[in-house]
């Protein structure tokens, strides 16, 4: 399996965003990309969830909704809660096998988590024991806020922990009036020592190809 496990150092701080700009990049080089949601939990009023909406539309596989997201629940909340209340189980090894399935279909597999690094999914099984059943390296969106040194260093902390390699970080911007941004950028850079892979500004389209235009290519 060839690709990188997407991880942030919170939730809502543009995992999805930066996944498809990924995406968007490696097929701008001439790669097959598959952009893989692991599992996603919240619908909009057409069914779909709009995470997995967009990777749709960034991918060019033709991979359908299903392959890039195996398991979508209803409620919109943490999903070993949502999958209580929906009254659909996380399965451990269904899960591992759908998103090893879509991979296959792709030169490069993008595989993305949900929340941040650690979050329970069934007793005894949270997201980064998913990415190390996957055993991809991580790239780490880091959420531009305050706070944000601290999460990113305790984040790629607890990947290396785990034996995976942090391949590289890109700087999202959350609040676009963050003081101090250069300072906080260098801190980040001195204390993650991996690549930075891009910093994505406050975007008023925030298109997969957008993105891609602030990102570098992850070796």
């Amino acid at each position: 399996m060839n690709g990188f496990f997407i991880t942030g150092t919170d939730t809502e701080i543009g995992k999805t965003a930066i996944t498809a700009g990924l995406t968007a990049k490696l097929q701008q080089a001439g790669h097959r990309v598959a952009p893989i949601k692991s599992l996603a939990a919240g619908v909009e009023a057409d069914g779909l969830n709009e995470d997995v909406t967009r990777l749709l539309q960034a991918q060019t596989l033709g991979l359908t909704a299903d392959e890039i997201c195996p398991l979508v629940l209803r409620t919109p909340c943490a999903p070993h809660i949502a999958a209580r209340i929906d009254g659909r189980p996380i399965e451990r090894e269904p899960l591992l096998a759908a998103i090893r399935a879509t991979a296959a279909k792709a030169d490069i597999a993008l595989v993305e988590g949900v929340g941040g690094f650690r979050v329970p999914l069934i007793p005894g099984w949270d997201t980064a024991d998913l990415a190390a059943d996957l055993q991809l390296p991580v790239i780490l969106v880091v959420g531009l806020r305050l706070g944000c040194i601290s999460h990113a260093l305790l984040t790629a902390e607890a990947i290396r922990a785990r034996g995976l390699t942090l391949a590289g970080w890109v700087a999202n911007t959350v609040d676009p009036a963050m003081p101090h941004l250069t300072d906080n950028l260098d801190a980040l850079q001195a204390g993650l020592q991996a690549p930075c892979l891009g910093h994505v500004p406050r975007l008023s389209d925030p298109s997969a190809a957008a993105v891609a235009a602030h990102l570098s290519i992850p070796q």
